[in-house]
């Protein structure tokens, strides 16, 4: 059987008095899209936090790519084939929409001509190809020379992501994508999301269950820094603790 991905083992953090994290194993294979669903203060995004290495275990390790990652550091791990988004957009306003993507395809290019910026920016004409070809990707070809300040809010959500492919991930780890979007741009970033999917490895963390339940080829449940349970969707909606815990006993 193949080695997934990534793989958490024994993964424990806390903070004082507070278990944020207990004893996690977790897994995600390669080409699925596995989420991550709890209550508010299950410790999602601080699993996310360690997998994309902005915090550091008590105790576990991850293991990605067949290699052992958990003292490397988050550039490190970008390099590695590891890229995120987060709740809030994280995006550069004032710059149009493919500067901030040439800027994200330069912090990944080794040295070279990228970052001498005594040569003018628009000679780095293989960065902004690339980076328009990102933007087509995610929609957004015709704003490519609009300021990111201008955008709506879900397509800021979807210019992040442009920039998290610019990386060229194996893995990319969505922090609730769906989070200050409306129905049309949430139903929109579904349909990214799936598009998305045929070409990298996705860990979605979302609160929005009718996205999951239509994007997810499995769903692990974490409830107070303890994984309850991992499955197929429908046996998520099935599992009796999953449905007290979080999606209600009606669901």
């Amino acid at each position: 059987m193949a080695e997934p991905l990534l793989a958490v083992t024994g993964l424990s953090r806390a903070f004082g008095g507070v278990q944020a994290l207990a004893g996690i194993d977790f897994s995600v294979d390669a080409g699925e899209i596995h989420a991550l669903i709890g209550p508010n203060g299950a410790g999602k995004t601080t699993f996310i936090h360690h997998v994309s290495g902005a915090l550091r275990p008590d105790a576990g390790s991850i293991r990605f790519a067949g290699a052992d990652v958990t003292r490397r550091s988050m550039h490190q791990r970008v390099h590695a084939g590891i890229a995120r988004s987060y709740q809030i957009t994280n995006v550069f306003s004032r710059l149009s929409l493919v500067d901030n993507v040439a800027l994200a395809v330069q912090g990944r290019r080794d040295s070279g001509t990228s970052f001498r910026f005594w040569r003018p920016a628009a000679s780095e004409a293989g960065v902004f190809a690339e980076a328009a070809g990102y933007l087509r990707q995610v929609g957004l070809a015709d704003l490519a020379a609009r300021p990111a300040g201008e955008l709506a809010h879900g397509e800021q959500r979807a210019l992040e992501l442009a920039m998290a492919l610019a990386t060229r991930p194996q893995l990319l780890l969505l922090d609730e994508p769906m989070a200050g979007t409306g129905p049309e741009e949430a139903e929109r970033m579904v349909d990214l999301i799936e598009h998305l999917a045929r070409h990298v490895t996705i860990l979605l963390v979302e609160h929005d269950m009718d996205a999951v339940f239509r994007l997810a080829d499995r769903i692990s449940v974490l409830v107070g820094g303890r994984l309850v349970f991992t499955g197929e969707p429908e046996a998520v909606r099935r599992h009796p603790e999953v449905r007290r815990a979080y999606l209600g006993d009606g669901a």
